[in-house]
């Protein structure tokens, strides 16, 4: 069983219009709910790949609810999800189905008291016993400490479960610290972490700082990744345009299952790669075009060597 962690839950709603402009009203052409948060959206992913998922995190209110009960209807799902009294957060989406472009609105969570931050640990705890990965994904809402996830990080290696860190900001930094088995920022979260701009440089800092294995997204240029065993970069064979909201989470979706698999480094970014380009076609976060990922699997480029990174 994969499990992944969400502590920032969300109901995505996503909305179509024709031509997003500001100040003025909008006509919707079509309205999507799932349930999200990064590793929601990982999780449905790892399950459309056939593997087995429990999902875990907070859940709270009636949008708490209208989540669990759409996670009832997802198959190879279990639902985990530990229940606060404050009310789950929502997200909404803005699609111009004209452009492609998407403008992302992201509440920002219940205040979760001490006693459920506790709750949560003793139940991410005994999660860890049947686990063969874990991934920790996303933000984390109000009265969470800044350093939850270094914990939990240091909590899976100590129960002996290969643990994969998709966040940002102070968490990342406090996380890397707690030496993951990988990090996945972007870019952007990447030269924030270590003050450089060169993915390169950066990838190597970040190894420095803790990580054992940095996956860098860079976009639609694809990934680079580096560790003890070597550095590699793998591109898509051409640009795709869509919504691009969970993508990376299906990048994560894609190096989890390579991992609890043994697939080779290569194998596991080229399928990171093709999950993520297959999401960008897709039309919600958590759903890749599954005809476009068979095809683009076998396009993905793959470079670099077996060397020390």
């Amino acid at each position: 069983m994969i499990l992944t962690v969400t502590l920032n839950t969300a109901l995505d709603i996503t909305y179509g219009v024709r031509s997003l402009r500001p100040h003025t009203s909008h006509r919707v052409t079509e309205v999507t709910e799932r349930p999200g948060g990064k590793g929601l959206n990982v999780a449905r992913v790892l399950a459309a790949l056939g593997h087995e998922v429990t999902v875990t995190g907070y859940t709270g209110g009636a949008t708490g609810r209208a989540v669990q009960d759409q996670l009832m209807c997802t198959p190879g799902v279990v639902d985990a999800l530990v229940p606060v009294t404050g009310s789950t957060r929502r997200t909404i989406a803005v699609v111009d189905t004209t452009t492609g472009d998407t403008t992302q609105l992201n509440e920002p969570g219940p205040e979760i008291t001490p006693a459920e931050w506790a709750a949560f640990q003793e139940a991410y705890e005994v999660l860890l016993r049947s686990a063969s990965a874990v991934a920790l994904c996303g933000s984390l809402p109000p009265g969470v400490p800044v350093g939850a996830y270094a914990g939990l990080v240091r909590t899976a290696r100590a129960a002996a479960v290969p643990v994969l860190l998709d966040t940002s900001g102070e968490p990342l930094r406090r996380g890397v610290a707690a030496r993951p088995d990988i990090v996945k920022p972007n870019a952007d979260e990447l030269a924030e972490l270590t003050g450089s701009h060169d993915p390169l440089q950066a990838t190597r800092d970040a190894r420095r700082r803790g990580a054992h294995t940095v996956v860098a997204s860079l976009g639609p240029e694809g990934l680079l990744a580096a560790n003890a065993d070597g550095r590699w970069r793998a591109t898509p064979p051409r640009r795709v345009h869509g919504n691009p909201t969970g993508a990376g989470d299906s990048a994560v979706a894609g190096l989890l299952s390579g991992l609890v698999e043994h697939l080779s480094w290569p194998d596991r970014l080229a399928r990171a790669v093709a999950l993520s380009a297959a999401t960008v076609l897709a039309p919600t976060a958590g759903e890749f075009d599954h005809a476009a990922y068979e095809t683009l699997l076998d396009q993905i480029t793959v470079t670099g060597d077996a060397t020390a990174a």
